[in-house]
């Protein structure tokens, strides 16, 4: 999960970046970049950290040029590095950077070719860069000096023919324009807009449609499964086709968890879906619980609120918010190590006691990951004197890792994963525990747009859209990502910087 933007102007666009990978920080909060240019000159900023500590007037100043393109990352393998903060830059052909969400399932594979075969180096393990690559190698074999729009697009359409995975990727071609591409799956989200001024039209693109409108961009729609979008250096645009095959499979945890509620994704309000997510919730303890006993129903915010309102209200029950969120304390499930994450929970979340004491208390949150947040937001619940604790699900059991660019635990990590509910609920401490059913989280995203034939569920079902992820993938996945191989890779880190100070 990480969030991108690209905006071509009549003026500079710095500023206009910044403002937008703000309003995107919620889609990775590791490091930022933004990579501008002006004439056949680039200029970047790039580094670990949150937007607002990345960069600073020194840095906005240099940032120069009327066409741009940024990035906000959080690591799907834990790699802390600011090598690897985006966007990444190759010269060859003409000058070309790439920012790109999501997570190439055969980039082991491509690297090897890229090496072997196309005869580039890559300087890290992202597999962005081996996108960047795998774009720049085709739009070479053009041939040409001066390129236009059709070897750009053909460019992506070899692209699609030998990347496997998600890919939502905007790239900037120096002196030229910017393309917007997405998947064959459309995967990962990607929205277009535009805006009139004096000097002319002016086009972004950005992972969320939230935020195009800070800018007064105005939404035209999404860069559909296998499309790329060009936005000429003069204020031009066009889209084209690139795919053969292209099947509307977004990812559904979008809806779930990862995206502001007052985006537009695929033609569904986020808003929306989660209010449908909390009616069919509510439906389902109707049937499971007739005579149930909710005193109140609380969410565990901030994502969980909309679905929560809407299951309160259709069942009748009191809405409170009983948890007060300290603002300045990252998403936990994204932290590296486990500890981390204990020690976060209490200083994100205070509870207040008035809303628990002697009540039958009805929790509500988007998923459960771990469990340790659950866990231990159930304990305080408790401890501010809940009579009993209940606990809601907007989506289905969590059971398998995410290969398209979240970072989810491994299996063994994942608390549902050889679990039933009930075996969960004791798990968790809960009372008593009820899930989304996957048909009815279904329904709720795509009521907002019957033209999506299928979502992406793997991370509830364990089948993968694209095909091709197999038990080895998954092992070696796990190798990276789990908590344990993080903390070697932290502690080596630290080691290699220590060396270097002590020198």
């Amino acid at each position: 999960m990480c969030g991108i933007v690209g905006i071509v102007s009549h003026g500079a666009v710095n500023q206009s970046i910044y403002d937008a990978l703000t309003v995107l920080q919620h889609r990775g909060q590791d490091a930022a970049g933004i990579m501008t240019c002006e004439g056949s000159k680039l200029w970047l900023r790039k580094d670990n950290g949150l937007v607002r500590d990345v960069f600073h007037t020194r840095h906005m100043l240099t940032l120069r040029g009327n066409m741009g393109i940024g990035h906000v990352r959080y690591p799907t393998a834990g790699c802390e590095s600011s090598a690897e903060a985006q966007p990444f830059y190759v010269n060859s052909p003409y000058g070309i950077t790439l920012a790109h969400n999501g997570n190439l399932t055969n980039a082991e594979e491509l690297k090897q070719n890229l090496f072997r075969e196309d005869l580039r180096h890559l300087n890290t393990d992202s597999d962005s860069e081996v996108l960047l690559n795998v774009f720049a190698h085709e739009l070479q074999r053009c041939g040409k000096l001066r390129i236009n729009e059709d070897d750009v697009f053909d460019a992506v359409s070899a692209v699609h023919s030998r990347c496997s995975g998600a890919y939502a990727a905007v790239a900037m071609i120096t002196g030229f324009g910017v393309v917007a591409f997405r998947d064959p799956y459309g995967i990962r989200p990607l929205v277009y807009g535009r805006r009139e001024t004096a000097q002319g039209v002016e086009f972004m693109v950005a992972s969320e449609s939230v935020a195009l409108n800070p800018l007064g961009f105005e939404l035209v729609d999404d860069v559909r499964p296998g499309e790329a979008v060009f936005l000429g250096k003069n204020g031009s645009m066009a889209k084209r086709q690139c795919a053969e095959h292209p099947v509307y499979s977004p990812c559904i945890f979008e809806h779930v968890y990862l995206a502001r509620p007052d985006s537009i994704i695929d033609n569904v309000s986020v808003y929306k879906a989660r209010l449908r997510m909390g009616e069919a919730l509510a439906d389902k303890i109707l049937r499971e619980r007739p005579q149930h006993d909710i005193d109140v129903v609380i969410p565990i915010p901030d994502t969980s609120r909309t679905a929560a309102l809407q299951l309160a209200n259709n069942l009748g029950v009191k809405y409170r918010e009983g948890f007060i969120k300290n603002r300045y304390i990252g998403r936990t499930f994204i932290m590296p190590g486990q500890q981390e994450r204990k020690k976060s929970v209490r200083q994100k979340l205070n509870a207040i006691d008035l809303e628990f004491r002697g009540k039958n208390v009805m929790l509500v949150d988007d998923s459960i990951v771990r469990g340790t947040t659950s866990q231990q937001i159930i304990q305080m619940a408790r401890d501010a004197g809940a009579k009993n604790v209940y606990f809601a699900s907007a989506a289905p059991p969590v059971r398998f890792p995410n290969v398209y660019g979240i970072d989810m635990p491994t299996r063994e990590e994942l608390i549902a994963h050889g679990r039933d509910v009930a075996q969960i609920a004791t798990a968790i401490g809960a009372d008593w525990l009820v899930f989304q059913d996957i048909e009815d989280l279904v329904d709720a995203v795509r009521k907002g747009n019957p033209d999506i034939g299928a979502f992406d569920c793997s991370v509830f079902t364990g089948e993968y859209v694209t095909g091709g992820v197999t038990v080895d993938y998954l092992s070696h996945l796990e190798q990276l990502r789990s908590d344990s191989a993080k903390e070697e890779r932290r502690l080596a880190d630290d080691a290699v910087i220590e060396m270097h100070n002590n020198a």
